[in-house]
């Protein structure tokens, strides 16, 4: 017995695929629907910790995504300069256990991809171009309404869709993502050989330049800088702006600026922050993900506890014969206080940068946070 037969997710992005694939294989019918017209991924790269890659374990998609991704151990930080001394390495922490590495970079757009050929072999049926326009509940099920159809009947309706939820506005919840002060350049360049794993740089005209490698021949590069308003610069001017600001920093640096002047395209967006109080549930429709809580990626925990959320609400529905309060409870109280963590721990990071705070140990919180994310959610 499971605590429901028939669910809709709002939403196609890592959370709500996650959630599809396991309530699908557990014999649960689930229905995904997506706002956009096709599977998208935003962003250029993505760095995933131990504790993401045990849940694409559970998930059965663990082969798919460690021959898609670029694997490696630890962290380094360098300074600014034509030479990039590397002033920190920091030790592996396995946040997955000791089967998995403890970190992975790759494409975005491939780990979609992969997510999405998992849920369809799961048996999950995905619309997309189909918005959600509202909700209606009783005590025994959820009647959902989208765009050009009648409505559908559910047992559950699970939010996975993003910082600027519809089901999060449609269940009465009025908190909403904030910005932090700091915007980010990403762009995807090619690897050079020299770099292994996550490299970070502190210091010099940006708060934080990094890159991580994402395959063999693939690597995502970034520049984090106090928060502008970049909406109205060109594809010509994003190259540019990055091309300037990454000046100051020379060793795989170099390797990105050639990338650049080639042609690579440079993007621009805000970090935010946000955490509902519990409950993230109101009757039979939930928000996970970055619909419930987002951090900035300073410390690169975001996708791991949108997959955690998923995780720890299939496993209580696929475990348990009724939807009650119990279940709530132990969900809330599973989930609640380590997302807390994370975004705390990101954003006081991004605020010692702000800050100037040149005593502030960002190593140390870093180190710190992998350790409490080692065990299980």
């Amino acid at each position: 017995m499971t605590a429901v037969s028939k669910v809709a997710i709002v939403g196609s992005g890592i959370a709500g695929l996650a959630a599809a694939i396991q309530l699908s294989k557990a014999g649960v019918h689930v229905d995904v629907f997506e706002a956009k017209p096709e599977l998208t991924a935003l962003g250029s790269g993505i760095s995933l910790q131990g504790n993401a890659l045990r849940v694409f374990d559970a998930l059965g998609a663990w082969d798919d995504i460690r021959a898609a991704g670029f694997a490696f151990e630890g962290l380094t930080l360098r300074a600014p300069g034509p030479d990039a001394p590397v002033v920190a390495e920091l030790p592996d922490v396995k946040t997955g256990g000791p089967d998995y590495p403890a970190g992975m970079g790759m494409p975005r757009a491939e780990l979609a991809r992969i997510l999405l050929a998992h849920a369809e072999r799961a048996g999950v049926t995905v619309h997309f171009g189909v918005r959600v326009t509202a909700l209606e509940q009783s005590d025994a099920s959820v009647e959902l309404s989208v765009e050009g159809a009648d409505a559908r009947r559910y047992d559950l309706v699970i939010g996975a869709d993003g910082l600027n939820s519809t089901v999060r506005e449609l269940i009465g919840i009025d908190v909403k993502p904030q910005p932090t002060g700091m915007g980010i350049w990403r762009t995807f360049v090619s690897r050079p050989a020299e770099v292994q794993r996550s490299e970070l740089y502190y210091g010099g005209p940006v708060y934080i330049a990094g890159y991580t490698p994402t395959g063999e021949d693939s690597m995502y590069a970034f520049l984090v800088e106090e928060a502008q308003d970049r909406s109205r610069v060109s594809d010509e001017e994003a190259t540019r702006i990055m091309l300037a600001e990454s000046r100051a920093y020379g060793g795989p640096w170099n390797h990105i600026r050639a990338d650049l002047e080639r042609g690579a395209r440079a993007h621009y967006t805000w970090f935010t922050h946000h955490i509902v109080p519990a409950p993230w549930n109101r009757g039979r429709a939930v928000i996970i993900g970055d619909a419930a809580h987002s951090c900035p990626p300073t410390i690169a925990q975001g996708a791991a506890q949108g997959l955690e959320d998923a995780f720890v609400l299939t496993q209580l529905l696929t475990s348990r014969d009724e939807l009650d309060q119990d279940l709530w409870d132990e969900f809330h109280a599973r989930r609640l206080p380590r997302a807390q963590a994370v975004v705390d721990a990101s954003v006081q990071l991004g605020q010692w940068q702000i800050d100037g705070d040149r005593d502030a140990d960002a190593g140390g919180l870093i180190f710190g946070i992998a350790q409490k994310m080692a065990q299980p959610a």
